[in-house]
């Protein structure tokens, strides 16, 4: 027979509330009758009964936390950070991947709530959120990562400077003397990539040749034949600046052995080993990860205020493949 609350004060020799306290972590236990209480509950063998808990207390003490794709390096990371969190507020993460399809991340935001989580992490794959308006009117708080909700909904939001960085990125290679830089970036309809070009187009003003601009997903195919294609201009590029880290693998592999200048949104793993070691954009997942997971657990314990919209800084890694001089690649 499973053992009860009342079997551990019995064999502590303690009140009911007294355990009830340890086991909740509640304070008003001096150090010696707590230790009583834990030595009493390994040798009975007690575990409090999570159901009981969460009827009473109304919360399940986990969080859904909906990305890209888990096995995406840079979702790794900001996955990891807000486990790390989660762990220090004695929640668990319940994750799922939307794999950039707004109906699946509907559907995996909409399971965590009817698990009665007690709030969301949310890197949105769509722009209509509004079938998360019931969720948040019911007080389910939510925290959108690296992209914004869509209209309409007022939720925190913690961001990088994507702009910013590719800006950051494209003077860099002005500044080495290049002045046909190309731009391979993911789908347009992904906010971060949206942003980045826009940053770009900042950064080159009136060089910008719509010509040099591919926007599409990162496949090999697709990457080798808008280089073939670029380097077969008349004017080829002498500089390419990649839109994530992805597309940053997928060009070297493409490349296949051309030298070109090459800076990449998003640092990855062994980019100082290759000769010469790729230049990168760097944003902090792990930042982000933190950040947003430290909002949420402030609004789950009641904090209240305004939406609040979080901007984190990115910084440029120079290593070499960047500061290349502008030599016009000879195609293969």
């Amino acid at each position: 027979m499973r053992p009860t609350m009342k079997d551990v004060a019995a064999e502590a020799g303690v009140a009911l509330k007294t355990v009830s306290r340890v086991v909740n972590n509640e304070p008003g236990v001096n150090a010696a009758t707590a230790d009583r209480v834990r030595a009493a509950i390994e040798r009975l063998g007690y575990s409090r009964n999570e159901s009981a808990r969460v009827l009473r207390q109304g919360r399940t003490s986990s969080i859904g936390l909906v990305i890209e794709d888990v096995g995406d390096p840079f979702y790794s990371g900001v996955s990891r950070a807000v486990e790390d969190v989660a762990i220090r507020h004695g929640s668990l993460v319940l994750s799922g991947s939307s794999a950039e399809e707004p109906a699946r991340e509907r559907e995996l935001v909409l399971t965590f709530c009817a698990r009665r989580v007690d709030g969301l992490i949310v890197v949105p794959a769509g722009a209509d959120h509004s079938y998360l308006r019931s969720e948040l009117a019911a007080g389910t708080p939510a925290v959108f990562v690296d992209r914004p909700a869509g209209p309409g909904l007022d939720v925190d939001t913690v961001l990088c400077d994507n702009r910013g960085g590719a800006r950051m990125a494209t003077a860099h290679l002005l500044a080495h003397g290049h002045r046909r830089v190309a731009f391979l970036g993911d789908s347009p309809t992904i906010f971060t990539a949206g942003e980045r070009e826009r940053g770009y187009r900042e950064a080159l003003g009136d060089l910008v040749d719509e010509r040099l601009i591919s926007m599409a997903h990162p496949e090999l195919d697709r990457v080798r034949a808008d280089l073939d294609r670029m380097l077969g201009m008349d004017e080829p590029p002498t500089a390419l600046f990649t839109g994530n880290g992805r597309l940053t693998m997928t060009v070297l592999r493409a490349l296949a052995g051309r030298r070109m200048a090459l800076i990449g949104f998003d640092d990855f793993e062994l980019a100082d080993l290759l000769s010469p070691g790729v230049s990168v954009v760097s944003q902090d997942s792990a930042g982000l990860g933190r950040v947003s997971a430290e909002m949420l657990f402030r609004r789950i314990a009641g904090g209240g205020g305004p939406a609040e919209r979080v901007q984190l800084p990115v910084r440029l890694i120079p290593r070499g493949s960047g500061e290349l001089p502008p030599e016009a690649p000879r195609r293969s």
